[in-house]
């Protein structure tokens, strides 16, 4: 990879980035931005000296920097060396019992903590977790049997991933239930995140009066399709979803498979915000991937306009990048991401299935700053990050995210009155009214002796006219002796 590499790191981070990138301000509306990334290479069979990718679906990375490529249209998997230059090794079967079993159209791949490498091997309707060398059969996830699961139903694994305790999490094919979970010892157990779809009483009415032809070529109120995955070190699983609504795309789910993402001030999770185009998913975003960089920022990826979008662990939306075409850095039909090597300056692997390459993108100062200052924040280092959020500021004045940053950690050390200044900056109305109120309560709480005193004073004061008035109201006036002889 290193002459690719060269190559497209002097042309596309010397230029301007081929796409657009930008983010939306309190009222919604678009904000252009400098590029939080830009394009630093192009992998693919050439690169790598093997034959064209064929249909990749999937790409994982390890910890030491080997690429894990789900080329599922030649029924392999190519993993790479850890400078990503050249491919190392060619995985097609494994030796199962003295059977030399083969792989195919493997949609899906993930790495354990201890190293394995799990493929969905959706053709074999199976998850085949191989050893560290790629060769050594493991174990195999396959004919999971459960009461929950219908009696017809065929096991079609999409995407996998595998949390720190060894637990498979399974997106499986026509599977709307949730997330198929299985033990390490190969045990399914159930689902796992499931999506509750919420019926409207218009949609319950027109159902009502609708013909059967009618009905039958509506879309089906079933819960939503799950399409991407991700393990975060705490065990939180990272999913992707699709959302007709564009509101709630992503999912934070804990351990008991609740989801605990929060949304942010825009309460939108899903992407673009109001954007006009044709299609099934008119008007909002296909969803179809999400990835953990780390210090609670997690990634999106659109395959409808091939956009990225990131946001951190408030549901804050942080930037935007990407886009549709032909040159480097952009996409013509993407469908998975991948980051690799961990904070702030972690490089972002976008897997395009129509071309059969992958992009990695390089963050740029600005893109740099933003993940640093949301991670010291993260970390609980506020003055640190305030630091960070000055620098973002000074490559983007309008960025109101750096002064609501500011302004938390005024928050956070005390200092309501520049809080509130900020917080105002960044149209925060929430955390400007826990300033607002902290500064109030701090004002009264300084003032409160002069206050009690005054108050005390006051009241002597009344009383004491109260009595005056009193004593002069109970004299009697006595008439003049003359005027009663004259009576």
């Amino acid at each position: 990879m290193a002459a690719v590499f060269m190559i497209i790191s002097q042309t596309a981070l010397a230029d301007a980035a081929p796409y657009q990138s930008y983010t939306y301000d309190y009222r919604e509306n678009v904000v252009l931005t400098p590029a939080p990334y830009l394009p630093e290479a192009i992998i693919n069979g050439a690169s790598l000296g093997v034959t064209p990718l064929n249909q990749p679906r999937d790409i994982a990375v390890s910890g030491d920097g080997r690429l894990y490529i789900a080329d599922s249209g030649n029924n392999r998997i190519v993993v790479t060396d850890a400078g990503m230059s050249r491919a190392e090794t060619i995985i097609t079967g494994f030796d199962n019992n003295g059977f030399a079993d083969k792989l195919s159209a493997p949609t899906g791949v993930a790495l354990s903590d201890d190293g394995e490498l799990y493929i969905a091997d959706s053709k074999n309707r199976r998850i085949v977790a191989l050893g560290a060398d790629g060769r050594t059969l493991v174990k195999v996830f396959e004919n999971p049997e459960h009461e929950a699961l219908p009696a017809d139903f065929v096991f079609t694994p999409l995407r996998v991933a595998v949390d720190y305790a060894g637990r498979v999490y399974v997106i499986a094919q026509n599977m709307f239930q949730g997330i198929m979970v299985f033990e390490p010892d190969g045990a399914f157990t159930g689902f796992f995140g499931t999506i509750n779809v919420t019926v409207t009483l218009w949609q319950r009415f027109w159902r009502a009066i609708a013909s059967k032809e009618e009905r039958a070529n509506a879309r089906l109120f079933v819960p939503t399709e799950f399409t991407g995955l991700d393990v975060d070190p705490y065990g939180f699983v990272y999913a992707s979803n699709m959302d007709p609504q564009g509101v709630k795309a992503a999912r934070r789910l804990n351990p008991k498979g609740e989801d605990v993402a929060i949304a942010g001030v825009s309460g939108n999770l899903g992407g673009d915000i109001g954007v006009e185009v044709e299609g099934p998913y008119a008007g909002v975003s296909r969803i179809v991937d999400v990835a953990y960089q780390g210090r609670g920022i997690y990634s999106l990826l659109d395959s409808q306009r091939g956009r990225i979008f990131t946001y951190d662990r408030e549901g804050d939306l942080l930037y935007i990048f990407g886009g549709l075409g032909g040159q480097a850095g952009t996409f013509r039909s993407p469908t998975a991401i991948e980051y690799m090597d961990g904070g702030d300056g972690s490089r972002l692997l976008a897997l395009d299935y129509a071309r059969g390459d992958i992009t990695v993108f390089q963050p740029t100062e600005y893109g740099a700053l933003i993940n640093e200052a949301v991670g010291l924040r993260f970390d609980g280092d506020e003055t640190l990050a305030v630091s960070k959020w000055r620098e973002a500021l000074r490559l983007n004045e309008n960025l109101e995210l750096a002064n609501v940053g500011i302004g938390k950690a005024y928050l956070a050390s005390g200092d309501n009155r520049n809080a509130m200044r900020y917080l105002k900056l960044g149209m925060s109305r929430q955390y400007y009214s826990v300033a607002f109120r902290r500064y109030r309560n701090e004002i009264l709480k300084a003032n409160l002796g002069g206050i009690l005193t005054a108050a005390v004073s006051l009241a002597v004061i009344m009383v004491i006219v109260r009595a005056v008035l009193r004593r002069r109201g109970g004299q009697r006036v006595e008439p003049e002796a003359g005027l009663m002889d004259d009576g």
